[in-house]
């Protein structure tokens, strides 16, 4: 699986396990819905600045927004 893949997964389940909706992130984020949508199915490559965005929106480290990525392959 690709990491673009893995990280959409990675946001979609932390912004889930925090009963956020889509809207909610995206705004808690100031990312636009649609390309928050894009980047949670793998459809999009993020900036780092789009990725400290999203740590800030969910209220969690970069690292942990990483935890269980596979990057080695």
């Amino acid at each position: 699986m690709t990491v673009k893949k893995q990280l959409g997964m990675r946001i979609r389940y932390l912004r889930k396990l925090r009963n956020m909706s889509i809207e909610d992130l995206a705004l808690e984020s100031n990312i636009n819905r649609n390309y928050l949508s894009d980047l949670e199915r793998g459809q999009r490559n993020p900036s780092l600045d789009i990725l400290v965005r999203i740590s800030i929106g969910l209220r969690i480290s970069m690292e942990y927004l990483f935890r269980g990525i596979d990057v080695i392959r």
